[in-house]
This record gives C-alpha cells, structure tokens and sequence, in this order.
C-alpha cells in the first residue's frame, strides 16, 4: 500500500498523467457511443507517455472493467452466432502476440501501434468495409488476426470493426457486437502480461488514477449515442483517430 501511494504521488506531479486523463476521457466517451475505442486511442497514447510495456497494460485493465460495464445490455443485442467463433478464435492467438509484446524493441513497437491505428482512421474514412459474407473459416481466421494484433499491441479492433461494420445490422447492433467481441477478447489478453511479470506498482498506480475517469465517461457516450447524429459523431472520432496515429508515429 505503501509503495502505491508513493507512486500515486508522483504520478499527479509529472505532467504525462494530466494528458493521459484528458485521452481517456474522449476514449471513455467515444467507447460508450460506438462500442470501441478504448484500445485504439489508449494504446498509441499510452505507449508515447510511457512506453509499450507499461501501456499496453494499463489500457487491457481498462478495457476489461469497462467490457464488465457495457456487456450486460449488449449480450442479448449482439449476433453471438458470428461474434462468439471470432472472439474464440482472438483468445487462443493472444498469447502469440503477447510474445512480440514482451520482447519486441519498445520504440519499434510504439511506432507500429502509431501506424496501425493510423492506417485503419484512414481506412475508415475513405469508406472501404468488407461486403462479402461472413463464413465460419473467415470468422476465425478475422479473430486469430485480432487475437495478434491484442496480444503484441493492446488494439484488436481494426480487423473486427472493418469487418463488421461493413453488414446489414442497425447501429445498435453494430454497437453491441463490437462490445461482445471486446468483452471475451479483455479476459484473455490481460493474462500474458501478468505472467510476464508487466503489471506492477507502476501500473496500478495509473489504472487508479485513470479507470475512474474512463467509467465515468462511458455513461456520457452512451447517453450521447441518442442525441448525436452518427455522421458527425464518426466525422470526429476519425479526426481524432488519424491525428493520434501520426503523433504516436512522430513522436
């Protein structure tokens, strides 16, 4: 206990955290709104603050409160035919991408989460989505890249929410297959990182801090996501998206 009031101390005088609260705050909305969002704005500014190592398990140890949080209401909304085979599929490759994770050379790493995130803004925003069908081979083989991509970057999201967003579904049931998928994916990718021995005082110290601010603003998204219209909800989480790729790769 000690040592995590220690850390807490010095975590509020170095400057890093009071960025970090303002990021997950607009995580913590743009998540309750869309279904996602956690991973792929808390991943990139989380590994600039502080590094891979100690980022990418801060944001799994939000991502997995917050999937607790939003899960109920989504469970019977989503479509658990499709979404279950690929959230299995993901849990079974994060491992393997765990080993990228806690051996990989951190600004490298840092740089390709910068990269990833800006390809899929950019994806988003021209408008490309998978419209063919969503046979059960496909499906896993979707989920074992997203179980990859978890387990060595924190982000799973881009191959999943190009892939689903592209079907018939409503928003509200785009919306909660997204947080299923997140929700059996949150379980899984937090135990690599344990065992690895990256989840220590200095990572709790943070999660203190910050998880109160993600819960807080989740309900704010999702009231949000019936009052503001979709097109301009999307136009400025893409905004948001590119301009974070690019200063995780810069930077």
């Amino acid at each position: 206990m000690n040592a995590l009031l220690a850390d807490l101390a010095v975590l509020f005088a170095d400057w890093r955290i009071w960025v970090a609260i303002v990021v997950t705050g607009i995580a913590g909305v743009m998540r309750g709104y869309s279904g996602f969002g956690t991973a792929v704005l808390l991943a990139p500014a989380y590994s600039v603050l502080w590094g891979p190592r100690i980022g990418v398990p801060v944001m799994l140890l939000m991502e997995l409160a917050v999937s607790i949080q939003l899960l109920p209401k989504a469970f019977g909304q989503a479509d658990r035919r499709v979404i279950l085979p690929i959230g299995a599929a993901a849990c079974l490759m994060t491992p393997f991408g765990a080993f990228v994770l806690l051996t990989a050379d951190q600004d490298v790493l840092r740089r390709a989460i910068g990269g990833l995130v800006l390809v899929f803004g950019l994806l988003l925003a021209s408008g490309w989505r998978y419209h063919g069908a969503r046979p059960l081979p496909l499906n896993i083989a979707v989920g074992g890249l997203a179980g990859l991509l978890k387990g060595a970057t924190g982000i799973s999201g881009p191959p999943v929410i190009l892939y689903m967003l592209a079907g018939p579904e409503a928003a509200k049931q785009h919306r909660a297959n997204l947080i299923l998928f997140f929700a059996t994916i949150s379980v899984i990718s937090i135990i690599p990182p344990a065992i690895g021995g990256l989840i220590g005082f200095n990572v709790i110290a943070k999660l203190v801090v910050l998880l109160p601010v993600m819960l807080l603003c989740v309900p704010i998204g999702v009231r949000l996501f019936h009052v503001i219209p979709e097109r301009l909800y999307k136009r400025l989480a893409l905004i948001f998206l590119v301009a974070t790729g690019v200063v995780t790769l810069l930077a």
